[in-house]
Parts: C-alpha cells; structure tokens; sequence
C-alpha cells in the first residue's frame, strides 16, 4: 500500500496560473511517453510514486497519449485506483483532445461530437468522474471557434472538467479563443506550447505577450526538446536514445555536429550554475516568472528526481542569459 511522503510539498515551488485560483508545481509529469504497454508496469508506477513525493501533483495527458493511443490515460486509470485514490483531491489531472483517436469524420479536430465523445471516453479510461483541465489540443482549420469554445464550456458545466485550456494555438487563435470563453462565463485557464532554448516561436511569435495581456497561465511541453537539451548527446547519438531510433518525434538527422557543439556549451555554462543541461534548459523556460510550470517526461523516478532539483535555482543575470542567446544564436 502507497503511502505519499509527509514532506512532499515541502520544496517544490507552486506558481498560480493566470489569474485564476488554481496553483500549479513548477515542474509538472508528462505522460506523453513512458506509460503504454511496451514499458514495465512497475517502472511506471515508481515514477508516478515519485513524482508524487516530490510534490508533482500535476499529471498530464491527452486522449492519444500511449501508445498506442488511449493508454496512458488506462494506466494512469489503474494506478489512480491503486495508489492515488486517497489523494486525488490534492492531484491535478488533465487531458486533451483534438488528435486522430477513431475512424471517421468525428474522430479528431475540433467539433462539438468529437471533443465531448473523447472527454466522455478519457475519463472512463482514468476511471474518473472530472478532469481537472481539458484542452483543445490543436485548433480546428475548418470548425468554427465559437463551436470549439462552445464544447470546452459545456465539458465545464457538465461538471466533467474544472477549467479549459488551448495547446498549439497562435496567438491570435488565443485572443479570440479568449474572448469567446469569456463572454460564454468559462475563463481560459491555460495554454499549453512548445517552448525552449532551441524554440522559442512563443516569444518571438508574440504568444507570451498575449499571455501576459489575458493573464493566462502556460505550461511548456518539449522543453528539453525531445532529451537533445540532456547531456544524452554531447558526444552524438547513443545507440539506446530515441534519435538512434529514428522516432517521429527525433530524428538522428537533427543531431548534426553543430548542435552537438551548441549542447557542449550549453553544458559548460550548466556546470558554472552547478546544473546539469537538462537542468538548465528547465530553468531556462521558468525564469522570470512568465512561464507556469514545465512539462517533463520521466522514463525512470531519478529522471524526476532531476527535473525537481532544476527549481533549485532558478534565476540568472544578465550575462548567463547573454552567453546562453551567443551560444544558441551566434
């Protein structure tokens, strides 16, 4: 029987998301990989355990997580009854929809029939009567944005979910999404994009001033890009890693010579914080504030433990920002 830690909330840091009540831990678990049946059942379950000690008390998943898709939510489902049930009014549970999940024309994207059809399936998957947030995970090119909005605030007033969120949705996409869920009574929570050293479309893009102006939060996913921002690759590719494995995720041809240099660097400016890359690039995206919470996955607890010790130190002055930018954009 899982007992959770005493002192599991004793060192985490918890930002508060937006302007809303809902606090977020700065470093959140992302069952993006690691839970479908190609991964032991136990290894799941200890970073879970882990996460959980540590004060991670934010879980996050979408409908085609896995694989194959649906998985991950039936595993968090199992371990939910196993080990968290005492604690899940202390979790944060989400998940999203907008991705192919079933044959047919209302099987992904944005409409009415297909988000609340998945929600309804995600949540018999995870054994739940509510998600804490649900996302629209990609906006849909051909649905109108008033349908899309229009179904994430009745998940709410069904009382499947407490708060709605956007992931992959411009900056423009997300003022007007904005606008629309607020007059509907159903405040935007929180958006969910990718962001880090080696990305930062949401800066330059404006997305994180549209952010600041909505007070909405961010959780950033892919802030280690995949592992490349890790010390995995400072001297190529391991035959074990996923750019090896030529996933369509990471790809070896992404590891040219140039960003192995770049990692090196970046790994020198690390080792003068006392961090390691992945933990800087992690801290990276945290400074200042602006973002939420960071999004990781985990394939083993100590992985977990890492991205944790990241909060550590989270600030920097200018000139480590200065060497991180020459380094990244010479």
């Amino acid at each position: 029987m899982y007992t959770a830690h005493p002192d599991r909330y004793a060192d985490l840091p918890y930002r508060r998301t937006g302007r809303s009540g809902l606090k977020l831990p700065a470093i959140s678990l992302g069952l993006w990989h690691n839970f479908g049946p190609d991964r032991p059942v136990e290894t799941q379950r200890a970073i879970l355990r882990r996460a959980f000690d540590l004060g991670v008390t934010h879980f996050d998943l979408a409908n085609n997580y896995g694989p194959p898709p649906g998985a991950a939510e039936s595993a968090l489902g199992e371990f939910l009854k196993a080990d968290f049930a005492a604690y899940r009014d202390e979790l944060v549970i989400s998940t999203k929809a907008g991705y192919l999940m079933w044959p047919g024309p209302y099987g992904e994207w944005g409409s009415r029939k297909y988000l609340l059809s998945s929600l309804d399936q995600s949540l018999a998957r995870m054994g739940l009567d509510y998600v804490d947030i649900f996302y629209s995970h990609r906006p849909d090119p051909e649905t109108p944005l008033e349908e899309t909005m229009g179904a994430l605030h009745s998940a709410v007033q069904q009382g499947k979910a407490l708060y709605v969120g956007l992931s992959n949705y411009s900056a423009e996409q997300t003022r007007e999404a904005a606008r629309i869920l607020g007059e509907l009574g159903t405040p935007l929570l929180i958006h969910q994009p990718r962001y880090s050293m080696l990305d930062r479309r949401p800066e330059e893009e404006g997305l994180l001033d549209a952010l600041d102006e909505l007070q909405v939060g961010s959780i950033v996913f892919s802030p280690l890009e995949q592992g490349l921002l890790s010390s995995r690759y400072l001297d190529g590719i391991p035959e074990d890693s996923r750019a090896a494995s030529d996933s369509p995720f990471l790809n070896s041809d992404a590891v040219t010579a140039d960003l192995v240099d770049t990692l090196r660097a970046l790994d020198e400016i690390a080792k003068g914080r006392g961090q390691t890359l992945a933990q800087l690039a992690l801290a990276w995206v945290l400074r200042g504030g602006r973002v939420t919470s960071a999004l990781v996955g985990a394939s083993s607890a100590q992985q977990i433990e890492d991205s944790v010790a990241a909060t550590g130190n989270l600030d920097f002055d200018a000139e480590e920002l200065a060497r991180i930018d020459a380094v990244i954009k010479p």
